[in-house]
């Protein structure tokens, strides 16, 4: 995606504006919603970022899409469209929500995993998260990678955790090159 900072400012003054009209909580579902369609949907964005589809078009599809989002919604696509920036609406509404779980102190937890973790390992997972940060709004997010063979990667902010067993064997690996090297 393309005008990430001009996104970034867009889903700025969305934030202000929703604080000011109280609909914080409807226009963060709405934007949730629009952030995993427009990633799921890869021809709805070819559709918001072609220059051949008419903008009425495009308006007409997004209120078919999106028929049960807030006015304040309806109002970032007019401005959007008026502006000449929707082709930057996916972008936007990724930003937005990073503006929203900023506010709110929302953290997201996400751990890397060979297999899916059940119900149980991602709950305990959760607690030992939130008392290692002592932060309550946090999210667990589990991403599948079987590269890691084993074990896990947590990612917390900046903050990075990797007990995988393909970061151990790497490891170990390389203290049996330097050693081979003495």
């Amino acid at each position: 995606m393309y005008g990430l900072r001009v996104a970034n400012r867009y889903a700025k003054a969305l934030l202000e504006y929703t604080l000011q009209q109280n609909s914080l909580e409807g226009v963060f579902a709405d934007m949730t919603l629009i952030d995993k369609t427009i990633k799921a949907n890869k021809d709805l964005e070819r559709m918001l970022i072609s220059p051949i589809v008419k903008t009425t078009v495009k308006k007409s599809v997004l209120t078919k899409v999106f028929n049960a989002i807030t006015p304040q919604t309806h109002r970032l696509f007019d401005l959007l469209i008026e502006n000449r920036r929707l082709p930057i609406l996916g972008a936007v509404a990724e930003k937005f929500v990073l503006q929203y779980n900023n506010y709110k102190n929302n953290k997201i937890a996400v751990v890397t995993t060979a297999t899916p973790l059940d119900a149980a390992t991602q709950q305990q997972m959760l607690q030992k998260v939130i008392t290692l940060t002592q932060n309550n709004n946090i999210t667990i997010e589990n991403r599948v990678d079987k590269n890691i063979i084993g074990g896990f990667i947590l990612r917390v902010g900046d903050i990075q955790y990797n007990a995988s067993v393909a970061y151990k064997l790497n490891r170990l690996q390389q203290e049996f090159k330097e050693k081979l090297f003495l």
